[in-house]
């Protein structure tokens, strides 16, 4: 454990067990989302390999334009 961690989880010990159990349950959430991406963003690879593939080919062929933000 990381010495940040350790002084965060020093600094949340001493507060009421409900609002360690709300920083405990945020973190838990926080980090079961970015498992769920990571697996997500990992299963897509083809998917964005194939995407990126076409938009390439699409600019090659002239079919696309430059954006420009304050045109939006």
């Amino acid at each position: 454990m990381t010495d940040l961690l350790e002084q965060a989880f020093a600094q949340a010990s001493k507060l009421p067990p409900k609002e360690q159990d709300a920083i405990a349950d945020w973190l838990l959430k926080e980090l079961e989302a970015e498992n769920r991406w990571d697996r997500a963003f990992a299963a897509s690879q083809d998917t964005l390999s194939r995407l990126g593939s076409e938009a390439l080919a699409e600019h090659h062929q002239g079919n696309t334009q430059e954006l420009d933000p304050d045109k939006l």
